[in-house]
């Protein structure tokens, strides 16, 4: 009698199962260098990091660290000089800007330090925007499990204009949300509000990330906000030179110190 060696292929199920899960963002050897009139200026220096789905990262480092070219970059507002980006499954860095633009609009959520809500739009407008303009409508369950989330389901048929800053802020989330992003993407999402308001928003997005399984990334020079985060990633002359795990207020600011940040 033969014996036959049995080689799992990728189809049979005990492959799938032991198969990583796809990370949520990847980028991979990113670099990204400007050119001047003058001499070069190197943003960011061959980064390397993985986010998992539902994870909640803080991006920290002294001014001109290349946090904010990071972000840029990772969403896709930008083009890294060299390196490859991934939102899942999809090679960012690979499409053309016509592309790039409908996936940043389907796939990309972003909230930044301005709410960028459209004044002559209510609160349900605003939110629903980027669906509209992409030609798509929103599941009505969906749309009311999310503005119940960010708390404002008794404030859609309101103008930006009668809202708080830190309500126009949870409208900002609540756009981002709406399409179930591969990530959302945050720059100083408490810069403009007070600290009090500013906890209820960090709150809302440790909840995006924890209960609704969204991946956020946000980009911060506050230690108190980056304690929200999961992980706290590094940046020094656009190198990435350590991070935090699950860090408190103090090993946060303790750390940026050593970085000459504040």
């Amino acid at each position: 009698m033969t014996n036959t060696h049995h080689v799992e292929t990728d189809d049979e199920p005990g492959a799938l199962l032991s198969r990583p899960p796809i990370p949520a963002v990847r980028i991979a050897a990113v670099s990204k260098i400007y050119r001047s009139a003058t001499q070069p200026v190197t943003a960011l220096d061959d980064v390397s990091v993985e986010l998992q789905r539902g994870s909640f990262t803080a991006v920290m480092g002294p001014s001109g660290s290349g946090k904010s070219t990071l972000l840029q970059c990772t969403a896709g507002l930008d083009r890294p000089s060299s390196g490859r980006i991934f939102l899942g499954d999809t090679e960012t860095t690979g499409l053309s800007t016509r592309a790039s633009t409908i996936f940043r609009r389907d796939h990309v959520g972003f909230v930044f330090q301005s709410y960028n809500l459209l004044p002559h739009l209510t609160v349900a407008q605003n939110i629903t925007l980027p669906m509209l303009l992409a030609g798509t409508v929103a599941e009505p369950a969906w749309f009311d499990h999310v503005v119940a989330s960010v708390g404002l389901a008794a404030l859609t048929a309101r103008r930006p204009q009668e809202l708080s800053g830190g309500q126009q802020q949870r409208a900002a989330i609540a756009r981002a949300l709406l399409t179930r992003p591969a990530a959302i993407f945050a720059d100083e999402p408490t810069g403009a509000l007070d600290s009090s308001t500013g906890r209820q928003v960090l709150d809302l997005l440790q909840h995006a990330a924890g209960e609704l399984q969204q991946t956020v990334l946000m980009v911060t020079h506050d230690a108190l906000a980056a304690s929200y985060a999961d992980r706290v990633l590094f940046l020094s002359d656009g190198r990435l030179v350590g991070h935090l795990d699950h860090p408190d207020v103090a090993q946060v600011a303790a750390r940026m110190t050593t970085l000459g940040g504040r």
